[in-house]
């Protein structure tokens, strides 16, 4: 099986689930077998995920140690000391910087952030937390999205008389930063029910556990602070770091996307501008794809302090300046991640035999340390494999993991930490630094562990199917009903449907690398578009074909008119 043409997942049956959701709810029968195809499996779920609003949120005291870390802020700002909040240098940290260092300014702290430049290749992950502080004289560091698996870094600080709070969202390792408190969902004895919240949405948390407790103590009025002010930035991180959907994510990007229409962020809004796109209509896949790339160039290639200074900016002059100079910074980016994919591309197509392995492990100078975490989720997807990408600079490797469901990543990494100078993340993307002498070891351990574990189906590439639906079925109304799905992203993506349709002329070539069909099914016709299958053309060069297509549909405005496209994932010739 191609690369190109994935294994079709057809979806599980389950009347009598479908017939209670459809009576409960008043649901499309197609929209009800969504909801089963994806998992569900009661009513409660089904109303949960459709009508949960911001109260349905988990209460910020279920973190353990969250008591530890208000006493010590609330002591901070009685004292007048200045707290350092130091982030990651991804959207996620940005974004949980700028959350943070604006929630203290506002309830009356004294407050600095910094976010480390990760291309000056430092072998420790948060090294220049103590500099920063001896140097401001700080008296409390915070970090977001950072911070769990630094025990080494944070006992150093801790040693100079600075007290450590750790917000971190990341796959602790085996010794757990000795500080104040420290806020992760998946910490061992945490009780906080969201494992799947993001770095800036722990960030967020610790802000509404301080409004509560200002609040209490009569420290803040309470018209003083709106906490959805802030979800504009949880979004933006959440749908950035690829955070779960459902769930207590979903809500909070839900009321995160409505924040962010309304357009009070100035230095968003003209990043919005710059990347072409309307804040009324904004998606989570606009984020992904435009957004969010020209944030994390800054971490990639520049300096990613602009990010949270743009996030924070008033004036909008300079938030203007700020905005161009980050789609500069993007486009230096894209010239320097297409080279390095072009390159990695034509290494893999010059040797084949890279892939009769079930992992993928590449190295090399030639690469820039910034762009490898995308093309590592690229080629990952591309291949259905874990791959590794490692870039070499002055004896030393970063390395950017990313995986399949079937393999999780950090128990791996455990595993090799003999030869690791560092690691941290999730078990479906991770970070690590090898000295270059350890690499070919690395390569080999980590393909014989994938070649063990991994069956020949696990890597397959699978498309998992939602439901039938007929052409008949897609009405305006029926694309209306499949809003209540929204906001798609991670965990929760747009559904793809299947049928049968003849196809009733030659398909075109579009953009030189997409296909145009023209289907028919009853006596209705609709045109599909199937991005990157121009090169499966020949297989269906004459018309009054029977193809089984997979497909999204889509409403098209042109010249003030819509209409229901399809986009095409695969087609089978039906026999």
């Amino acid at each position: 099986m191609s690369s190109y043409e994935p294994l079709w997942i057809y979806p599980p049956q389950n009347p009598e689930l479908i017939e209670s959701i459809i009576r409960e709810f008043n649901l499309h029968p197609s929209t009800a077998q969504i909801f089963v195809s994806r998992g569900f499996k009661t009513l409660e779920e089904v109303h949960e995920f459709l009508y949960a609003k911001l109260p349905n949120l988990f209460d910020p005291d279920l973190f353990p140690e969250i008591e530890q870390a208000i006493e010590r802020v609330l002591a901070a700002i009685n004292h007048n000391e200045t707290i350092l909040i130091y982030g990651d240098n991804d959207v996620d940290g940005i974004t949980a910087a700028a959350l943070l260092t604006e929630f203290l300014k506002t309830v009356g702290a004294k407050v600095l952030f910094y976010v480390p430049n990760r291309n000056i290749l430092k072998k420790y992950l948060i090294g220049d937390a103590l500099e920063v502080s001896l140097k401001n004289n700080c008296k409390l560091l915070i970090t977001v999205d950072c911070g769990i698996t630094a025990a080494k870094e944070i006992q150093e600080v801790v040693s100079h008389g600075i007290d450590v709070i750790v917000t971190d969202h990341h796959e602790p390792t085996s010794k757990i930063p000795h500080c104040i408190a420290t806020l992760n969902p998946k910490l061992v004895n945490s009780t906080y029910p969201n494992r799947d919240i993001t770095g800036v949405g722990v960030a967020f948390k610790l802000a509404h556990a301080l409004t509560n407790r200002l609040i209490e103590l009569e420290m803040i009025n309470p018209s003083k602070i709106d906490l959805k002010n802030y979800l504009d930035l949880v979004a933006l991180g959440t749908i950035a770091d690829m955070g779960s959907l459902k769930g207590e994510n979903r809500i909070l990007v839900r009321y995160g996307l409505k924040q962010m229409r309304r357009m009070k962020r100035v230095g968003l809004t003209k990043l919005f501008q710059v990347c072409d796109i309307h804040p009324a209509e904004i998606t989570p896949i606009d984020i992904a794809s435009k957004v969010a790339p020209r944030l994390n160039s800054l971490g990639r290639i520049a300096d990613p302090i602009k990010g949270v200074e743009l996030l924070l900016i008033r004036d909008p002059d300079d938030a203007e300046k700020l905005a161009q100079e980050l789609d500069l910074f993007n486009l230096e980016r894209q010239k320097i991640e297409r080279e390095a994919s072009d390159n990695i591309d034509a290494y893999i197509a010059s040797h084949p035999e890279i892939l009769l392995d079930k992992g993928i492990v590449l190295y090399s100078d030639q690469w820039h340390p910034g762009i490898i975490a995308i093309i590592t989720a690229r080629i990952a997807k591309q291949y259905n494999r874990p791959t590794v990408i490692i870039s070499i600079e002055q004896g030393v490797g970063k390395g950017s993991i990313r995986t399949i469901p079937e393999f999780p990543l950090l128990p791996i990494l455990k595993e090799n930490a003999d030869l690791l100078i560092n690691y941290g993340g999730h078990d479906f993307a991770a970070g690590m630094t090898i000295k270059e002498e350890d690499i070919p070891e690395f390569k080999k351990r980590f393909l014989a562990s994938t070649n063990r574990k991994l069956q020949e189906q696990d890597v397959v590439t699978k498309l998992y199917l939602d439901a039938q639906v007929q052409f008949k079925d897609l009405t305006f109304d029926f694309m209306e009903s499949l809003n209540l799905l929204e906001p798609y992203g991670n965990e929760n993506p747009p559904p793809v449907f299947y049928c049968d349709a003849t196809q009733i002329w030659p398909p075109k070539v579009v953009g030189r690398l997409h296909l145009k069909l023209f289907l028919e099914q009853g006596d209705r016709m609709l045109e599909g578009i199937g991005f990157n299958l121009a090169n499966r053309k020949d297989q269906i060069r004459q018309k009054n074909v029977l193809l089984r297509i997979a497909y999204t549909p889509q409403v098209n405005l042109f010249m003030n008119k819509a209409s229901i496209q399809l986009l095409i994932k695969d087609f089978k010739i039906s026999e």
